[in-house]
């Protein structure tokens, strides 16, 4: 769904009436809205035992026994996770998937939201179903799973072998691996958590356990040749395809890629690293000394740390600038190259560059009310709710969409009129 074909005139359009949608149902639940704004959708209960989801006040045509996790895909579509006569699916704009299960969970879209996947249950058995084509085959457990960028391969932490109650030594010995479309990998672990593929689909790593104290990364099945205290989270170089991870090394966490160390700092703490969209440069949250958090860019720490919390950095377009939400003193803000702005809030949400990379907008909340945070400054109009702010494609206007007395609004305003 591309942001340069949607309605960019400047103005606010009404798009439903919330209080009129909770008045026709009896029970509404949680709304989500669609990429370009025009639609608001919410799960809604029609009488007990029937349910289906409703957009900008109309609803799907068929109902069903349950209808939750209702959601946008990028590209658009509305998707939800319904019960049929005592078994699940995935309904996409109203039509079911053929494949029935015993249960469907944890929606995936691809970048492009042309594909959607969850994990899958039938017959005690667990797998990944991708647009309604399940894997081939199944596996006696399953916990993390991921999809490629493009949405035509999966992959998903498996258990591969029997184990019984309390059988420490079968846990030990490896029962716990990787599953590529269905397949999986030779090598067994202790454990396998957070797989991720590379930008181009054809590579995937994995944070994974070896023994009682021994993490290291595997790749493609392959585990690096060093093991460490602990691991985070791998994530795959946007250019090159190469591995990077947090690594406790001797006592101290490092960034590592490829199973060489590529920073030379060593922190308390290291994790939710980063790289720019042109994989020139690197961020990470990390913890200089103990109850002190921070982000390090390309290993510089920015000076300032903060006590409660920092969060995973962003990057902006032209990777010139990073910023992340931060905590302090049980207050949320947004720091930009290191510099929390003035304001704090209740809540704070990402933070969302320009393209040109020069702006930053964020949602925010204080008082039970959303507001508008725009380059430091927090924009006068308070909201019952607000999703996140969308730049147009040359970054000249900006849409809102919200909830203001009791309607759902699109609203688009130019960049100087956004505080207004």
């Amino acid at each position: 769904m591309k942001a340069k074909n949607w309605d960019w005139q400047i103005g606010t359009r009404v798009l439903a009436d919330l209080a009129k949608v909770r008045s026709s149902y009896a029970r509404v639940d949680e709304l989500d809205v669609s990429p370009d704004g025009e639609l608001i959708a919410a799960p809604v209960k029609l009488e007990e035992g029937s349910f289906t989801a409703c957009i900008n006040e109309e609803r799907w045509p068929d109902s069903y026994e349950i209808c939750w996790f209702v959601r946008f895909t990028p590209a658009g579509k509305l998707i939800a996770l319904v019960r049929i006569d005592d078994e699940w699916t995935v309904a996409v704009d109203g039509v079911p998937w053929e494949e029935r299960f015993e249960y469907v969970w944890n929606p995936r879209f691809s970048a492009d939201g042309s594909s959607v996947a969850v994990a899958s249950k039938r017959d005690n058995l667990y797998g990944i179903t991708i647009n309604g084509k399940p894997w081939g085959t199944t596996f006696q457990g399953m916990r993390d799973f991921c999809i490629s960028p493009d949405g035509t391969r999966s992959a998903a932490t498996v258990q591969v072998a029997p184990l019984a109650e309390a059988d420490v030594p079968a846990f030990f010995a490896g029962v716990w691996s990787v599953a590529v479309d269905g397949k999986a990998w030779n090598n067994r672990f202790v454990n396998a958590w957070n797989p991720v593929f590379s930008s181009d689909g054809q590579k995937v790593a994995v944070e994974i356990r070896t023994d009682i104290c021994d993490y290291a990364i595997a790749v493609d099945g392959d585990p690096w040749p060093s093991r460490y205290g602990g691991v985070w989270a791998p994530i795959c170089h946007p250019v090159d395809g190469g591995v990077i991870a947090p690594a406790r090394l001797d006592g101290a966490w490092v960034l590592m890629k490829d199973g060489n160390q590529m920073w030379d700092g060593r922190y308390n703490q290291l994790w939710l690293q980063q790289c720019s969209r042109d994989g020139k440069r690197v961020a990470a949250v990390v913890s200089p000394v103990f109850g002190k958090w921070t982000v390090a860019v390309d290993d510089v720490p920015w000076r300032r740390v903060f006590g409660d919390m920092v969060q995973q950095p962003v990057f902006s377009p032209d990777g010139k600038h990073v910023a992340a939400v931060v905590k302090e003193n049980n207050r949320w803000t947004i720091a930009l190259d290191g510099e929390p702005v003035a304001a704090d809030f209740d809540m704070i949400w990402d933070p969302v560059f320009s393209p040109c990379g020069s702006h930053v907008v964020a949602r925010a909340e204080r008082g039970g009310k959303y507001l508008v945070l725009y380059d430091g400054r927090t924009g006068r109009t308070a909201y019952d709710r607000l999703w996140e702010p969308v730049f147009s494609s040359d970054g000249r206007q900006v849409m809102l969409r919200y909830v203001r007395d009791d309607k759902y609004c699109r609203q688009v305003v130019s960049l100087n009129d956004l505080l207004k």
